[in-house]
C-alpha cells in the first residue's frame, strides 16, 4: 500500500495503481487493495484501462462507494477518487 498526502484536501489518500493491468485485474487489485480499509477511507486508483470508468462505476454502485472525481491525463492515464463505503 502506497499512501500520498493531498495538500489540497487535507487528509491522507491511499494510492492504487493499476496502470498497464487490463479487465479485470484493475478492479480485482482495487478490491484486494481496499479490503478491510474503514468506511470513508479515501482512495485514488488510477488505471489506463480503456474499459475502466465502466468496471469501477459497476462496482461503485453494487457496494455503494461514492466516486468523488475523475482526472484524466494525456497520457491516458486516468485518476479516480473513490470513498469506500
Amino acid at each position: 500500500m502506497q499512501a500520498a498526502y493531498d495538500v489540497t484536501e487535507q487528509t491522507e489518500v491511499m494510492q492504487v495503481d493499476a496502470v498497464g493491468l487490463l479487465c479485470p485485474l484493475p478492479i480485482l487489485r482495487l478490491k484486494k487493495r481496499t479490503a478491510g480499509l474503514p468506511s470513508g477511507t479515501e482512495v485514488d486508483f488510477f488505471t489506463d484501462d480503456p474499459s475502466g470508468r465502466r468496471d469501477l462505476l459497476s462496482l461503485c454502485e453494487l457496494v455503494g462507494h461514492e466516486l468523488l472525481l475523475i482526472q484524466e491525463s494525456e497520457g491516458g492515464v486516468i485518476r479516480y477518487r473513490i470513498k469506500l463505503a
